[in-house]
């Protein structure tokens, strides 16, 4: 997986990854010939007390070294921009993914684990993918050329490279063997305690109002002592490999100078060959170390490869159309045809049967118990998620046909739970129509009757809203919800219980002026309190997934029992008529 991830997003560039491979080559075979030069200087300069062969040499090993230095500074370069670059595009692809999932596959996966394979999983794949290019790339070169180097300075001592290379390979096999299961727990409990901590940031004002500050401590407690033990083992098992590695470096420089000094004694080898030899041993095992480096880390990438590969391997439930119709032929027409919905794994559907029409120029309105599936409803329409069986249609034309374009300009949704980006008034007004003017944003205000606060507000337009609109009211953050949708303009009006945390004369006056504001356009409304949807020219009631009445106030008063018993949950006989 980590192999097929890599070979797609690498390929755009192929061409800087040659020349860093070029450059390491250079680089790696001028460190090689170091030791040589070394040897010569020892064997034909210093032993025969010829200065002159010293300082040419030298001079030899120092531009060595300088184009060693240049090349080394540009691999890493190229390496450390093309493994950014990586890293950026997966970031990037992952987002784009997730920015298409609908509903269900967001819930499929949860928000933390989503958060996680898009941070820490890509910036785990990126850095093994630096340190590919910075140090795994001139390993092989070093160790291949250090064994032709090494057998060029003497063939019987090198074989002691065929009991230390496959000793080491031995070594860092079984414990890399061992830290793969350790890494996809690590992540897993990443995800944990992500999830634990968004919980409690988010609901703080619910553990604070149920004196669980205690419990939620706990909660998060086992998840971090779960993350800790896991990393504990890694960090054990990390912790036995550089030992083992040096261990066996240690004890291999030992038996060169054992077996090299008895080579020397019988006169079969130079002093500045065992030099060398010591040098290319130690060269040799490096690049075996530095191949242990990423060994360690490719674990944890291919287990962060596959969490991302599931992401980007996820296709939405909400399929854009091949050949998209981009214009509603009706504009403001709404049409629900037979409609069924179910959850992936639900036993029974949250909708069925269920035929609506909603026209411009008039207010519907939908009511029903909790649970009788009022806002999966309206969700259907913007394409938050697909119907089962049926059609949802937009002017005569099955939204699943139409461009998401088409259907964004069409259809205005104010959520159940409105939510406010970080940023200011102004910028989250203008989040649907950039373009529009501070007059515009000052009209909307005023008829979602939140012109009065805005004005009183230091900044007005450009007061700051912190992210989720945290420092403003539940009522003010649906007044400015709602205001971002008239911003816009749409020709269907979706409110899904969009005046709940109004109070009872605020929300008389906002009816009041959006009533002027939409008679040209399609309202739909879904409401728990009667008294918002009561003047609606048709109100739907939903029972467990399915209308079970449709009329006026009046006329569902007289003969539908399920609208009655709503209403006179909250109104009195006489409130009511």
């Amino acid at each position: 997986m980590l192999i097929r991830l890599l070979g797609a997003y690498l390929r755009p560039y192929t061409r800087p990854i040659t020349l860093l491979v070029l450059l390491q080559l250079v680089s790696t075979l001028g460190l090689l010939y170091l030791p040589t030069l070394n040897a010569d200087i020892i064997d034909s300069g210093v032993i025969k007390g010829d200065t002159g062969y010293i300082l040419q040499v030298g001079a030899v090993m120092i531009g060595v070294t300088v184009l060693q230095t240049l090349c080394s500074i540009c691999a890493v370069y190229y390496g450390a921009r093309t493994a950014m670059a990586v890293g950026r595009d997966i970031r990037a692809a992952v987002f784009d993914r997730v920015q298409g999932f609908s509903a269900r596959e967001v819930g499929q996966f949860g928000a933390p684990s989503l958060i996680t394979r898009t941070t820490n999983d890509v910036q785990q794949v990126q850095m093994l993918v630096l340190m590919s290019f910075t140090m795994m790339v001139a390993a092989p070169i070093m160790c291949v050329g250090g064994i032709i180097m090494a057998l060029n300075q003497d063939v019987p001592l090198s074989g002691l490279l065929l009991a230390v290379v496959p000793a080491l390979g031995l070594v860092v096999a079984v414990l890399v063997r061992q830290l793969r299961p350790r890494f996809r727990s690590m992540q897993d409990k990443i995800d944990t305690v992500n999830r634990v901590l968004r919980e409690q940031i988010t609901g703080i004002r619910v553990i604070r109002a149920f004196v669980k500050d205690d419990h939620e401590q706990n909660r998060f407690g086992e998840a971090n002592e779960d993350l800790t033990g896991v990393s504990l083992q890694v960090g054990k098992l990390m912790a036995y490999l550089f030992p083992s590695v040096m261990l066996v470096v240690n004890v291999s420089s030992v038996a060169v100078l054992w077996f090299g000094a008895h080579r020397i004694n019988s006169g079969d080898m130079e002093i500045g060959a065992l030099t060398a030899f010591l040098s290319y041993l130690l060269q040799i095992l490096m690049s075996v170390m530095m191949a242990t480096f990423m060994f360690m880390m490719v674990p944890r990438a291919e287990v962060c490869a596959e969490r991302i590969q599931e992401v980007l391997g996820t296709d939405s439930s909400v399929v854009p159309p091949t050949a998209p119709v981009t214009e509603v032929p009706r504009r403001g027409h709404l049409e629900l045809r037979e409609v069924d919905f179910r959850y992936p794994g639900a036993e029974a559907s949250v909708l069925r049967g269920i035929d609506i029409t909603a026209r411009p120029g008039e207010t519907t309105a939908v009511i029903g118990s909790t649970g009788s599936g009022k806002s999966t409803l309206l969700g259907l329409v913007p394409r938050l998620f697909d119907v089962t069986s049926g059609q949802v249609l937009l002017g005569g034309v099955d939204v699943r046909e139409l461009a998401p374009g088409a259907v964004s300009d069409s259809v205005g949704l104010v959520p159940q739970k409105p939510y406010l980006f970080s940023g200011t008034v102004a910028s989250n007004l203008r989040y649907g129509r950039p373009d529009a003017t501070d007059e515009e944003l000052w009209h909307a205000l005023e008829i979602a009757q939140a012109k009065e606060f805005v004005e009183k507000l230091p900044e007005g337009l450009d007061a700051p809203i912190a992210q989720g609109g945290g420092n403003v009211s539940g009522g003010q953050r649906q007044r400015l919800a709602i205001a971002r949708t008239l911003v816009r303009r749409p020709d269907i009006y979706l409110f899904d219980d969009s005046f709940s945390a109004l109070d009872y004369a605020t929300d008389a006056k906002l009816r009041k002026a959006l009533a002027r504001e939409t008679t040209e356009a399609t309202v739909v409304i879904v409401a728990q309190r009667v008294s918002t949807i009561r003047d609606a020219d048709r109100i739907i009631v939903l029972d467990e997934g399915a209308v079970v009445g449709t009329g006026t106030h009046g006329e569902l008063m007289a003969d539908n029992p399920t609208y009655r018993e709503i209403v006179l949950s909250q109104l009195t006989e006489q409130e009511a008529a």
